[in-house]
């Protein structure tokens, strides 16, 4: 077996707010989010593919075109009624949404039985802001 590393880019466009923030950020906006993600592992020698690009694309994409909201924020409610809205553990940070993804791509690749480990991932707030995990 071969081992391998690849990186790919994702952006998704999201609305959020932060609960606990003093300042702009504490109103419902939203963001072109951009997600990069290294990873590396072994190569499958049936398919020669260490994780398929597109399931990366399709993880981080659940988050396209939603609100994402702290689980205690009393917006939820409101907004839950009209159209789907994500919730997070605390607010919807870079921060916390690079762990989020984190958990996501580590998730999908145990059901899917892939040797495939994250070995960097950036969340991009804005063009000179971002996040990053190197687990």
């Amino acid at each position: 077996m071969m081992n391998s590393r690849i990186y790919k880019e994702v952006s998704f466009d999201a609305s959020h707010r932060l609960l606990h923030y003093k300042g702009k950020c504490a109103s419902l906006h939203g963001h072109r989010w951009r997600v990069e993600i290294w990873m590396e592992g072994q190569v499958s020698d049936k398919t020669g593919i260490l994780i398929d690009y597109n399931l990366i694309r399709e993880i981080v994409e659940r988050f396209d075109h939603q609100v994402i909201l702290n689980e205690d924020d009393p917006m939820v409610g409101c907004l839950s009624q009209f159209q789907q809205v994500i919730t997070t553990p605390g607010d919807p940070t870079s921060e916390l949404l690079v762990s989020v993804l984190l958990k996501m791509i580590t998730d999908e690749c145990m059901r899917e039985g892939l040797s495939a480990k994250v070995t960097n991932l950036r969340v991009w707030e804005s063009p000179g802001c971002y996040a990053e995990l190197a687990p």
